[in-house]
């Protein structure tokens, strides 16, 4: 496999390579060059098989050459030893519940793969490496605990101290030993703009660092894996599908495209996204702008005002955006619109549709669910599309209790892991959104 950065000013590289620096020098997202097609009949082998063993042969085609079968088969089922259910709704609608892993998020399932593929290539050459990450919610509390104790790896996770839920804070800041929690004083978008200077910081160059967000392409692979699942367990190929997908940074998107990309017979994706509606917008007129600050709205996951993978999606569709969000060259807006539906969701949509669901199937969804729940009903309503649908729970209700018991009146049961860590005490540093005053932290830190 080759990649090469979305800024189109730096070299191709190898996967290992893209995995372990995460950005491109020209801080510019590696794309694959190609990506493989499954065939027919490769669907219909793959179609009574678990979890683990899709995701072990989907990947080892995908990732041919880099890495030897046993290890990728070891690494694959130490990965996905979770179940992934399929929630009837109606004859037309499935709920795929990401939400079974060990941080109760779909964040989990590039995550832990993600862990130990890095750990697999720094084992075999030797290498230590820091991993800096910014979350809205979710992803730092996955990476926290799919590298947490691994070894020749360190995390150093960035949030907005006011815009995580108390659940999902206490998940990065009760860990300690590899994992460090730095609360921002500022938006998810300022965290993320820290992290990537220090990427392209020459000072900190020593400090081998990289990142486990979804702007690293380790992420986004076996993001595409849960989409030929759902598929797989469904559908009888080709009979087309939909995915609406709640969407914030656009990476679990991101991983459907690629899905789509290899072969998977995807009808249309609807990319929900809460208030912070910059990609609808930019869907609907052709021009791009940035919400800053961010909206901060109840799916706090999804407040994101730039998301980092539209360059992505802007790349496969043939044009070119940089990481400012400047569009250098057009995409195919037809082809985009065509395949690509986004709607924004607002935060009393998105209670209405929790409360509906609740009321209607007896479905207890969060507000991230919910968005893309309201996304597929207003598709629905805009084109009478009918086609079967898998619509994305992506965390447990639980993580959310406070939104859940203020629009149900109920309060959702937490699994065991999300109980253990109320006791438990935390651990975290705090800094300001000036970037020298980061930079000064890492060099104390990582010397």
């Amino acid at each position: 496999m080759r990649l090469y950065s979305t800024n189109l000013k730096a070299e191709e590289v190898s996967f290992e390579t893209a995995l372990i620096t995460g950005l491109a020098p020209d801080k510019g997202l590696y794309m694959p060059k190609q990506l493989p097609s499954f065939s027919r009949e490769e669907f219909m082998s793959l179609k009574d098989e678990p979890y683990p063993e899709i995701a072990f042969r989907i990947l080892r085609k995908i990732l041919e050459g880099e890495i030897d079968e046993a290890s990728l088969r070891a690494i694959t089922y130490d990965a996905y030893n979770y179940q992934v259910p399929l929630e009837k709704v109606d004859e037309a609608t499935y709920i795929m519940r990401l939400d079974r892993g060990p941080t109760s998020s779909f964040k989990d399932f590039a995550a832990r793969m993600m862990a130990r593929l890095m750990q697999y290539y720094l084992k075999k050459d030797n290498r230590k490496l820091t991993i800096l990450t910014a979350t809205s919610g979710d992803t730092g509390s996955a990476v926290a605990h799919a590298f947490y104790g691994l070894d020749n790896i360190d995390v150093i996770v960035l949030f907005p101290l006011t815009e995580v839920s108390d659940r999902q804070r206490k998940q990065m800041t009760t860990l300690g030993k590899n994992i460090t929690a730095l609360s921002i004083d500022g938006k998810f978008d300022d965290c993320q703009a820290m992290v990537k200077q220090a990427f392209a910081d020459e000072e900190l160059r020593h400090m081998n660092l990289s990142s486990a967000n979804s702007i690293n392409i380790g992420r986004l692979i076996p993001q595409s894996i849960y989409y030929f699942y759902s598929y797989l367990k469904l559908r009888d190929y080709p009979e087309e599908i939909i995915f609406s997908i709640p969407s914030g940074n656009f990476g679990n998107m991101m991983g459907c495209v690629l899905a789509k990309t290899m072969g998977v017979p995807v009808r249309r994706i609807v990319a929900a996204v809460n208030e912070n509606d910059e990609v609808p917008s930019f869907l609907d007129t052709g021009r791009y702008g940035k919400i800053e600050p961010s909206r901060n709205c109840l799916s706090n996951a999804m407040n994101v005002g730039h998301p980092s993978n539209l360059a992505r999606l802007i790349s496969i569709y043939d044009g070119q955006m940089d990481e400012t969000g400047t569009v250098h060259r057009m995409p195919d807006m037809g082809k985009l619109k065509q395949d690509i539906y986004s709607i924004p969701v607002t935060d009393e949509e998105t209670k209405a549709t929790m409360r509906e669901f609740y009321s209607m199937y007896s479905i207890l969804i969060e507000p991230h669910g919910a968005v893309g729940i309201k996304g597929l009903m207003e598709y629905r309503k805009a084109t009478g599309d009918r086609t079967l649908a898998v619509t994305l729970e992506t965390a447990d209700p639980a993580k959310f209790p406070a939104e859940v018991r203020l629009v149900i009146g109920i309060e959702p049961e937490p699994p065991q892991h999300l109980r253990d860590i109320e006791s438990r005490p935390e651990h975290m540093e705090h800094l300001s959104t000036d970037y020298g005053q980061f930079k000064d932290y890492l060099k104390r830190k990582m010397g």
